[in-house]
This record gives C-alpha cells, structure tokens and sequence, in this order.
C-alpha cells in the first residue's frame, strides 16, 4: 500500500479523446506536494508518511507547526494530512511527489468535503415530494408534514429526516478514473465530479476496490527538491577585476 497525494479542485473540463470522444473531467492541482514526517511502527504504532501541500504565511501557522516545518526542511504548507502505507513503501522527508504517481485508466478514491448548502428544508435535504399544489393547501406547500405519532411516544425519535443543516460533510468518492496527467504543470485530470468547491483540498488515494495498474510507480513518484542542498560546498565565483589606474586618471 502506497501513499495518497493532496491535491487542490481547480474546476471543470473536459478532454477529447483520438476517437472524437469529449470526457468531462475535474481538474486536480498538486501545489508542492511534500514529505513532512514519518510515522513509525516503534514509535507511533503505525507506519503513515505526513504530507503537506500548498504554501502558507508564516502569521497564519502556530509557532509548534513552524518548529515542525523547520525540523523537516521543508515551507510552510496549507494543508497536512497522514497516509497509511506499507513497510517498504516510506519516502524521504522532504521530497516532492509528481502527478506521475499516478497512470491514465487507474482508478482512485477521492476524500473531500461537500459543498455547503446551509439550512434546508426537508425537499431539498432528503427529496421529499412535498404537499398538494392544489385544493386543501395553505401557504404549506412545501412542509415536511407530520413528523410524530400521538401521545404514544409523544416524541420525536432520533435521526427523523427533517430541515436542516446540509452539505459540509466529509464524502468519499469511490473508482474514479485518471483520464491524463501533465506533469510539468502537476495536474490530475479527473473523470466526472468529485466532492468539494474550487479551491479547497482533497485527498487523492488509489482505489481500495480495483487493484493499482502494474506501471504504477512503487512505493511513488518523486522529483528532486527545488532548494537541494547537494551543490558543492565551496563554488569558485567570478572575480571582476578592476584595469590598474594610470597616472592622472581615479578610480
């Protein structure tokens, strides 16, 4: 089992494919997917890598999170989440995961919250089809209508559909299709919707029900880190020498 990768909702497309064929797909970003940590078997009881994704302003982190970003090396991310993966399937902290981590025609999971819809009634929330449009109908059109019995129980019993809070709740989409990526760009490319508004963060993992293509890179894709540190210790620099001075001339 390998890791996931964070990904940000960009929007809606769609793709042509050779045969003419047009694909609607969600659009994926992967802003600077990074290594932050590892969880360890001996030390946590489970074996998870931590990544962390977009940038953050350095007002808008708490100071344990900086000192937990400056231990790792690594920017300020907006967004941090754990991954379990196998034994032999850790990264090193401080790497960068590219889109190529995952293949066209592999199916993914995708963890996200939904689209908040605030207070809603009970035809919106739940589909219910409402009262007569006609004869025998006051101004109540569209109430929810009896929701009790007599005064056996005389209650209310818990989790009766009724109006309410709607949307905002954390949604799993199962067996999408990774219909192309672009890995200069760190794109996904998305077959149909999935949960959440544009701009906020999901969670991209590989499909618990139908088993990862064999070209799939294991345990992951990973490009270099932008601000390596491999360069040599000591880099001869160019010395701009200055013409000697002759007699009657300064400077």
């Amino acid at each position: 089992m390998r890791t996931g990768v964070i990904a940000k909702k960009m929007g809606m497309t769609r793709l042509f494919q050779d045969d003419g064929r047009h694909v609607p797909v969600t659009v994926l970003s992967l802003e600077g997917v990074q290594v932050v940590s590892h969880r360890e078997k001996d030390r946590d009881g489970y074996v998870a890598l931590q990544l962390g994704a977009g940038t953050a302003k350095a007002k808008n982190v708490s100071k344990p999170e900086r000192g937990h970003f400056g231990k790792a090396e690594v920017e300020l991310k907006a967004k941090v989440a754990e991954f379990r993966v196998s034994d032999d399937a850790l990264l090193d902290v401080g790497a960068y995961i590219s889109a190529d981590h995952y293949v066209a025609g592999q199916y993914v999971d995708i963890q996200g919250s939904t689209q908040g819809k605030g207070f809603q009634g009970g035809m919106k929330r739940w589909g219910f089809g409402g009262l007569r449009a006609t004869h025998g109908v006051s101004v109540s059109h569209r109430s929810l209508g009896s929701t009790g019995q007599r005064q056996d129980p005389g209650k209310v019993f818990k989790n009766k559909k009724m109006a309410g809070h709607m949307g905002a709740a954390n949604r799993t989409q199962q067996n999408l299709e990774i219909v192309s990526t672009d890995v200069e760009r760190g794109l996904l490319f998305v077959k149909g919707s999935v949960p959440g508004s544009k701009g906020g963060w999901l969670l991209v993992k590989d499909s618990v029900k139908i088993d990862r293509p064999a070209d799939a890179p294991y345990p992951g894709s990973v490009k270099s880190a932008v601000n390596s540190n491999t360069a040599p210790a000591e880099t001869p620099s160019e010395v701009d020498t200055a013409p000697a001075a002759t007699d009657g001339q300064e400077g």
